[in-house]
Parts: structure tokens; sequence; C-alpha cells
């Protein structure tokens, strides 16, 4: 058999009895293979982009949730703080529902073996709980949180902001309250934590 291109693909002869794992050069940034369903197997570059979309995830994940987050709080007075949050969730909640649809499709299976790849891979029935099922959870919540949190906590805040001109008395001042900016503060305590759970997904 002619020497392996390692540009393209690689279509293995039927009769050859090498294994493709004696084929590989010995580098670190080896080439994943994909098998679709007819059993062909194509050499591709999943994995740095698989751990490339991973890595942008979980990275927005603990800089949202535990430095840039936490260090505006403390840094911006709540008018300020608040504006920033409402810019930076849609986008922050966007990452959320679709970089785990970037983990799929780039999902590149076990190196080495015959394991299906990609979205193939990811709904195969041995990694439907292991892989499938938090892909689908983080995204699920990326989207709840787009398309219905937010959207709520942002007319929750601007009935707040019409209650403080009305109450002479913003909304986190010490209580007591007036009972409609009591009913509001509850409901956006309500929401802004179902949305921080969410986030953590």
């Amino acid at each position: 058999m002619a020497e392996p291109s390692f540009i393209g693909h690689l279509t293995p002869s039927p009769t050859s009895t090498a294994s493709f794992s004696s084929l590989l050069p010995p580098f670190h940034l080896l080439p994943y293979y994909v098998v679709d369903r007819k059993n062909t197997i194509k050499m591709t570059y999943l994995g740095p982009f698989h751990i490339l979309s991973y890595g942008t995830l979980l990275g927005a994940q603990i800089y949202q949730s535990f430095i840039g987050g936490t260090t505006a709080y403390k840094a911006l007075p709540r008018p300020q703080f608040s504006a920033l949050q409402n810019k930076l969730f849609p986008i922050y909640f966007s990452l959320q529902a679709a970089l785990p649809i970037a983990l799929a499709l780039t999902f590149p299976g076990k190196f080495g073996t015959s394991d299906l790849s990609s979205v193939y891979g990811v709904i195969a029935p041995e990694n439907r709980f292991a892989v499938l099922l938090p892909l689908g959870s983080v995204s699920v919540a990326g989207l709840v949180n787009l398309l219905y949190l937010t959207p709520k906590v942002g007319r929750v805040i601007k009935e707040r902001f019409l209650q403080e001109s009305i109450d002479g008395k913003k909304a986190y001042d010490a209580p007591p309250h007036s009972q409609k900016m009591t009913e509001l503060n509850q409901r956006f305590g309500k929401l802004h934590g179902a949305e921080f759970i969410r986030s953590m997904a």
C-alpha cells in the first residue's frame, strides 16, 4: 500500500492488514477519524475544534459567573452594573446555547477506533447519557435564559425603575418599601436566581 498522505482523506485498501494507529506519525496533534453510516473512514481534524469549543464555553462560564460579574458588581454603581449585564447576557447565553452544538458537530469519538464521530457519535446509544444529555442540557438552559428568562428579568427591571420614580426610593435601598416594590423585588430575585442557576449548567 502506498505511503498514506496526512492531507485530505485516507481510504485504506480492503486487503491491508496494517492498523491505522501504526500509520500515524508520532506527534501530539494527530488527526481523528470520522466514521459515517457507511463506515467510510475519513481523516479530519475534529479534535482541535472540539477543544476550542469546549474551552470557549468553559472560559465564558467561569469568567461571567466568577470574575467579570462579581468584579463589575463591586466596582460599578447599580444602574451601570445593570446596564452592563443587560448587554452581556444575550451574548453569553447565545454562546451557551450554540457552543454545545459545535461540540456535538466536532465530537471526535475515541481516537484510533471505529467509533462514530460528530453528531452520529453523540447520538450513539453508548453516548446518549454521558455526551448527549449534558450537551443538550447546557444548550437548552442557554436557550431558556436567552429567549424566556432574560426578557422577563429586563421587564421587571424596567418596572422597578418606574416604581423607584414613584416611591422616590431605590429598589436596593434598605426596607421598608411600597407593596408594589416589594412584589417587584421578589419577582426579580426569583427570576434572576433561576437565570443564574441555568447559566451554570
